[in-house]
């Protein structure tokens, strides 16, 4: 007898082995028809997949979380199909599930193109009608060995070779055609449907190693219906519009060059806007009790293998040899230097909590095909921090960090915020002991905040358990930034203590706080976010005054320094253009203020005031438009709770 208990609590008795189908046949023939797979003791496993023992079991249907990586992966295996029945010269390599679609790597000769990708994926259309089973089979190793190569497979032969003596080996089928894979997989290649799309062809290397060969990477997505997928595709036509390269160069507030690959040419807009969030960063650090600090950015690798950061990480570090024979390094990360400030003289424990922060540049060398405009650099800044106190001092400054954080986020427009509470991973460092109480405090404090988080297990960092804070921007994107970790390691490593009141030395506790993270990470979010129309208060160019007429340039000079006396970041534009021209210009170059002044307006000493995207104008005192736009420029966490001109950012980065 297998005994068969489903998720409600309720036992299903069978004479003996039964596969998942079965099961789900027994519960009901609506639930047999929309199961895709089954879950047993936790395990993702085939629909037809026997199970021989007891086991807790659940139905995996479309609407289940496991669904779209299971449609996907199952994509990418009929998008292999396809190829090699339209193309029989291509070599399949591997091809996964991704996090919004699947990807297969081909050895080909020829370069696969656009019309390839048609092809190929009215094949695919064409595979999933003709309602193949898939099939799991079990292989001799050899076996397998030698078919492959047979079949001129050499890369998955050469995979093979790689494993372990006792892996077992499994091979899909799914008609005529089969793949090397783990599975599991849909029961036939109807179940996939046809919501799904291919998207573009790459270049990638065999083992992601670039001195391996070269092959080419097709990318799709793939949704449980058509309405997910139509929605994916207008996210995506949304997100090439709002690309922060592009209003980058059309707002000129940045470039990049080659001859300084991953690094960020800032233009004096780009270096303003840039200069406004470590601005607000340095007033909400101050207001959460953070006393900034500056470390070195170059340190003797003896400090480097001491933190042990060679030993993890010295292949993306710069490094350079002095005539000494010493060899230094570019700080990847600004934790060493904190510590080393921190144990300057004797700490007391009256001194604890010490919150330390840095707006530190890093350097890390990235692979250049990784390096993706402001989103992925090899040079940036981060808004460290990091917290030395008590072990009994964990709990409450989880809390006080996590709310300055959600805070902050909600300055910038992101409401939608979701934690990720990460725990243990399998190899760490440290007793149970210690983890069950860490893992208890960052817990506790979300808990006791009524703060919802959600559980990403054995994500944690080798030396303790961290919250990531996960933001999603106006067009459904989601963004991991800040972070809070617990640190076990760094102050072992580098005997950070304090002396407590029995006088004697304690080991101090490490928080790692990253509010936004990369700074140039994040104001590529907020490009994008806000489609390039920032808040007033962080446009690197506020109102930019334009002349209707000559006659009028003086009163436009005396309007510009009117506004800059202000505060307000203003230029003027005299030139001999008519203004709806001028207007048109600076729109697109998403300046959310035009003050238009002609001889009528210099006459009564007002101005025009044009919002981006509106299509009227308000004619204003000059003294009252400058009133108005001043509080409208106030930064959020200067502005009166009941100022009714705060910022509505969440509408700003909607429109």
């Amino acid at each position: 007898m297998v005994a068969i208990t489903l998720p409600d609590g309720s036992v299903k008795q069978f004479d003996g082995a039964v596969t998942g189908l079965q099961v789900a046949e027994s519960i009901g023939p609506g639930l047999a028809k929309a199961a895709l797979a089954v879950k047993v003791d936790g395990e993702l496993r085939d629909l037809l997949r026997e199970i021989e023992t007891d086991a807790a079991l659940e139905i995996v249907t479309r609407k289940s979380d496991e669904a779209l990586e299971l449609l996907r992966h199952d994509a990418a295996h009929i998008m292999a199909q396809a190829a090699q029945e339209l193309f029989p010269d291509t070599q399949v390599t591997f091809g996964p599930a991704t996090e919004t679609g699947f990807y297969y790597d081909f050895a080909r000769k020829e370069p696969f193109t656009p019309d390839d990708l048609e092809k190929i994926e009215q094949r695919m259309h064409e595979i999933v009608d003709r309602e193949l089973v898939l099939q799991r089979e079990v292989w001799e190793r050899d076996a397998a060995i030698r078919f492959f190569m047979e079949q001129g497979e050499k890369y998955k032969a050469e995979h093979i070779e790689t494993l372990p003596r006792d892996e077992i080996i499994t091979v899909y089928r799914q008609g005529d055609w089969l793949d090397l894979c783990l599975g599991p997989h849909l029961p036939t290649t109807k179940h996939l449907g046809h919501a799904f799309k291919l998207m573009k062809v790459s270049g990638a290397y065999w083992r992601g190693d670039a001195r391996n060969e070269q092959l080419q990477r097709i990318y799709g997505t793939a949704w449980r219906d058509e309405k997910e997928l139509k929605a994916h595709l207008h996210m995506l036509e949304e997100a090439e519009k709002r690309d922060h390269r592009k209003l980058g160069r059309e707002m000129n507030l940045f470039h990049f060059q080659e001859e300084a690959p991953g690094a960020v040419f800032w233009h004096p807009r780009g270096w303003t806007l840039f200069s406004q969030l470590i601005d607000y960063m340095k007033r909400r650090n101050g207001e959460g009790g953070y006393q900034e600090i500056n470390a070195p950015e170059i340190m003797d690798r003896a400090l480097w293998e001491a933190s042990g950061h060679w030993e993890a990480y010295h292949e993306h570090m710069y490094t350079s040899q002095t005539e000494d024979g010493r060899t230094f390094a570019i700080k990847p990360m600004n934790c060493p230097g904190h510590v080393q400030i921190f144990n300057q003289g004797l700490r007391s424990y009256r001194e604890l909590p010490l919150r330390f922060a840095e707006f530190g540049k890093v350097h890390r060398y990235e692979p250049s095909g990784a390096l993706h405009g402001l989103m992925r650099v090899r040079a940036f800044t981060q808004d460290d921090a990091h917290i030395f106190c008590t072990p009994e001092h964990v709990k409450q400054e989880v809390q006080d960090a996590t709310r300055l954080i959600l805070e902050i986020y909600r300055d910038f427009g992101f409401d939608n915020v979701r934690i990720k509470f990460s725990d243990r991973p399998e190899k760490r460092i440290g007793t149970d002991a210690v983890w069950d109480r860490l893992e208890a405090d960052l817990r506790g404090a979300l808990e006791e905040m009524d703060q919802p988080y959600e559980l990403n297990p054995g994500e944690g960092a080798f030396y303790g358990p961290k919250l990531e804070f996960v933001l999603r921007d106006a067009i459904g994107r989601d963004w991991q930034c800040g972070t809070v970790q617990v640190d076990m390691n760094l102050p072992e490593r580098l005997d950070a203590t304090y002396i407590g009141q029995d006088g004697e030395r304690h080991r101090a506790a490490m928080l790692h706080i990253a509010k936004l993270g990369s700074l140039e990470r994040f104001t590529g979010i907020l490009i994008e976010h806000f489609a390039g129309r920032m808040p007033l208060w962080l446009s690197p160019l506020q109102v930019m005054v334009a002349t209707i007429t000559g006659e009028a340039d003086g009163y436009a000079m005396e309007v510009l320094a009117a506004l800059r006396k202000a505060g307000l970041r203003a230029e003027v534009d005299l030139r001999n253009e008519k203004i709806n021209y001028k207007v048109r210009e600076h729109s697109l170059k998403k300046v959310p203020v035009i003050a238009v002044v002609g001889a009528r307006e210099a006459a009564a000493g007002a101005v025009a005031i044009r919002r981006l995207g509106g299509q009227s104008q308000e004619v204003l005192a000059l003294p009252e438009a400058i009133h108005r736009l001043c509080l409208e420029a106030t930064a959020p966490d200067l502005a009166e709770p009941e100022d009714p001109m705060a910022p509505a950012l969440t509408a700003a980065a909607a429109g």
